[in-house]
């Protein structure tokens, strides 16, 4: 008998490791399973985010493109105005954008949560913020344009075609305000598409109503850079109803002025931490960026019209990476917001390979087109020369930027690491290219080329410090709170 159990018992055992071991098998073979799933689901996440955001972004390129386009028509002196006037379009959209990270960042993590009452709290908090800024700079820009155009330009031509360009631009800053703050929400919760269709609805618009003022269509008077500034007021003005629109028949974000009355300490500390320095970040480099306009607009009008095509095509060449940073912020920050710190380094790796072969194919882009707009460009001879080189010189600057914007704008932040990027950013741009610029332009005396190509080193010289951060992994981080 006792045998008997004992033999039953040894059987018992034996089956019993054998489906242990039949577990462990299984366990691995799912593992890895799992595994491939994640890796599979990254890369569909990734396109699925990434491709409406590049149609996004060559369509605001192709807008700033079919500005320049229709002006060079019109006169190298309207060209120059208007790329002048626009640095501080180009500063306030860099305020949006700080504003619309820090949005992100927090509405990305709260949407991993599942949490959309502390979305619309963030939205209501970024709406205050853009609608106030939006409000003194229109302000300026309507009472003192010409004092603005003084920055950058002595000529007397370009501030008074400049100055009625911002005069016409302020009207809108208030609309674009709303607008990129919605678009970016939109965006953080993962309707991509959506953004995407209401910029295409404003490009289109913006080309149509841009050659009807530029050429004087449909028996509308000839308005030139005027022109330019009534088709972005009235595109603008059409976005902004766009997104009310959206946000009616929208079934969780909703654009609501409900939201700017609604307070909360807890988000609001959250995102005065973490959005300020991102906004501070944005805003420090973009005017820093806008004082290499200020330095080439002091050594010519044939820098200013030069670098205002190389900048269209700059920012074609570099859609695919600054998409991929913005998409795989939103999705790092989801992943984050739902604990799974680990699995948000493994996707930022992947991330940062994609950014690297993205930045190879964006100066490949750049190289590609050059001859296309050295052909059909109408400017003299020396803006020709300098618009030759400094294309050439833009396609490799491209990878640098790929990389610090997708580990900077993209990866840090998504774990509410906003401080790093801005002292990263201040010093390496004030401490360095600002001064370095200056030195050479007005100092040394340095050919025009000489000082772009000087100009254009400050995005490699913080890569030793942008990648020891990034390999430190301290960024991942869940910022969301359990009482909200």
């Amino acid at each position: 008998m006792y045998a008997s159990r004992k033999n039953t018992c040894v059987e018992s055992e034996k089956r019993n490791q054998v489906c242990t071991e039949q577990n462990k098998t299984e366990n691995v073979r799912n593992t890895m399973q799992i595994t491939a799933m994640k890796k599979d689901d990254f890369y569909r996440q990734m396109f699925k985010l990434t491709i409406p955001i590049i149609i996004q972004n060559l369509l605001s390129a192709a807008v700033n493109s079919a500005d320049v386009i229709m002006l060079n028509y019109v006169g190298q002196s309207a060209i120059s105005a208007v790329s002048l006037a626009s640095n501080f379009s180009n500063v306030l959209f860099m305020v949006y954008y700080g504003l619309g990270t820090g949005a992100t960042l927090l509405c990305a993590q709260y949407y991993g949560k599942g949490n959309l009452e502390a979305i619309h709290t963030v939205e209501g908090i970024t709406l205050r913020f853009s609608m106030a800024i939006s409000g003194i700079v229109a302000l300026i820009a309507f009472f003192l344009p010409q004092k603005m155009m003084l920055l950058f330009t002595p000529d007397q031509e370009l501030i008074t075609i400049g100055a009625s360009y911002l005069r016409i631009m302020g009207i809108t800053y208030l609309c674009w305000g709303i607008t990129e703050v919605y678009l970016a929400i939109l965006r953080s919760v993962g309707r991509v598409t959506v953004s995407m269709a209401l910029n295409m609805l404003a490009f289109v618009l913006n080309v149509i109503l841009n050659a009807t003022f530029i050429f004087g269509l449909f028996g509308m008077p000839k308005l030139g850079a005027t022109g330019v500034a009534i088709a972005t007021a009235l595109s603008r003005l059409v976005e902004l109803v766009a997104c009310f629109i959206v946000s009616f028949l929208s079934k969780n974000v909703k654009l609501h002025p409900k939201y700017l009355f609604v307070h909360s300490k807890v988000l609001t500390q959250d995102f005065m931490r973490l959005s300020l320095p991102a906004l501070c970040n944005d805003v420090s480099w973009s005017v820093a960026f806008s004082m290499y306009s200020v330095i080439l607009g002091h050594l010519g009008t044939d820098a200013v019209a030069a670098n205002s095509l190389v900048v269209v095509v700059r920012n074609i060449g570099t859609v695919f990476c600054f998409a991929i940073a913005s998409a795989g912020g939103i999705l790092l920050g989801n992943i984050m917001g739902q604990g799974d710190l680990e699995k948000s380094k493994s996707y930022a790796s992947r991330m940062l390979k994609m950014t690297v072969i993205a930045g190879a194919i964006g100066g490949l882009i750049v190289l590609a087109i050059t001859p296309f707009v050295l052909r059909f460009a109408t400017l003299n001879d020396t803006a020709m020369h300098y618009l030759k080189y400094m294309l050439l010189i833009n396609t490799y600057y491209i990878m640098g930027a790929a990389v610090n914007t997708a580990l900077i704008a993209g990866v840090f932040r998504a774990g509410g690491d906003t401080k790093f990027g801005l002292i990263c950013d201040t010093i390496d741009m004030w401490c360095y290219a600002i001064p370095l610029g200056f030195f050479a332009a007005f100092v040394l005396k340095l050919p025009v080329l000489w000082v772009y190509f000087l100009l254009c080193t400050d995005e490699f010289v913080k890569w030793p410090w942008v990648i020891k951060h990034y390999r430190k992994g301290r960024w991942a981080k869940n910022i969301t709170r359990e009482e909200v």
